[in-house]
């Protein structure tokens, strides 16, 4: 398998990103092609022995800087991000991987890898851990703040498809995340989403559930717009980061289960309902994020995510 690492995204680029990759190289058969400024990659390079088969550079000029407007993108068509994401258009690689501007990743792959048909934005999954080592997706968590009830459906639909396709989940359940369980409960947006998401034939939806329901399996996906999801994992993120802390200062031990919310462990998430492999990983990531979001990648190609996103959208349709 080929994938396209955006060599120089993310914070501690281009070290951890390229440590990440000759990780990754000297533990599998696949080949990362490094997309970045070709001295500064190889600058980094002779620190490792390493597999010339393995590892090889894609030299791009530019670089989408992490606070850059979004609309920069169209004048930085060299930019690693975009020509990552146009190895995977163009059939040189099959994936691409990067810890660059969410926003500018999401841009590129709109616009070089193109929406599945009948998908209007594509959402970012990620997952909370639960009892009895149980994850429950959550969509979208950061690529649209603001959405229509078509669209939190079609969210539904795309986390259903992740969920049993690249992760084995058998007719997962999908939840609407409100402010209370019954029906009426939410904003005009959670309400008339519901109203939506109960006609969809196939889909195994449960109805509303609240934030504390992430943590106790009462559903396998949990849907809601970018600006809810991406303050809810935030949160989680540094609630975790707090218990941890007070753990070990009064027990000299951190609990196991921290290591499920280490976005270095994670490593990354898919965006979804577009023509091609693309992961966001955490602008913060080092090494071992980075090795985490390359297998990743593998999972969803090695699924058919895409492939399975088109057939259920299809079904959708009809």
């Amino acid at each position: 398998m080929i994938i396209a690492l955006d060599a120089m995204g993310g914070d501690y680029a281009p070290e951890e990103t390229v440590a990440g990759a000759v990780t990754w190289s000297q533990a599998s058969d696949d080949v990362v092609l490094l997309v970045g400024r070709e001295e500064s990659l190889q600058g980094e390079l002779v620190k490792y022995d390493y597999d010339r088969e393995r590892i090889r550079i894609i030299n791009a000029s530019q670089v989408m800087g992490m606070d850059e407007p979004v609309a920069s993108l169209r004048k930085k068509q060299d930019s690693s991000i975009v020509v990552a994401t146009r190895l995977v258009k163009e059939g040189q690689a099959e994936a691409v991987v990067s810890c660059g501007s969410t926003g500018a990743q999401m841009a590129a792959a709109t616009l070089v890898l193109g929406r599945l048909e009948g998908i209007e934005r594509p959402p970012i999954v990620a997952g909370a851990p639960g009892v009895k080592d149980r994850v429950t997706l959550l969509l979208d968590v950061g690529a649209n703040v603001d959405c229509k009830p078509q669209q939190l459906m079609q969210f539904a639909l795309l986390g259903s498809v992740y969920a049993s396709a690249v992760l084995g989940m058998k007719n997962p359940r999908i939840g609407l995340l409100s402010n209370g369980e019954e029906e009426g409960k939410g904003n005009k947006l959670s309400t008339e989403t519901y109203a939506l998401l109960q006609d969809q034939q196939g889909m195994n939806f449960i109805g509303n559930v609240e934030g504390r329901d992430l943590f106790f399996d009462k559903a396998e996906v949990v849907v809601c717009d970018g600006f809810v999801g991406n303050i809810l994992l935030k949160a989680l993120e540094g609630f975790a980061q707090l218990i941890g802390m007070s753990c070990l200062a009064e027990t000299g031990q951190m609990p196991s289960l921290f290591a499920r919310l280490d976005n270095s462990k994670v490593g990354g998430a898919p965006l979804l309902g577009i023509n091609g492999v693309s992961i966001v990983c955490h602008g913060s990531s080092k090494r071992e994020a980075v090795y985490n979001g390359i297998r990743i990648a593998r999972q969803c190609v090695a699924g058919q995510m895409v492939a399975k996103q088109q057939s259920a959208l299809r079904g959708q349709q009809k």
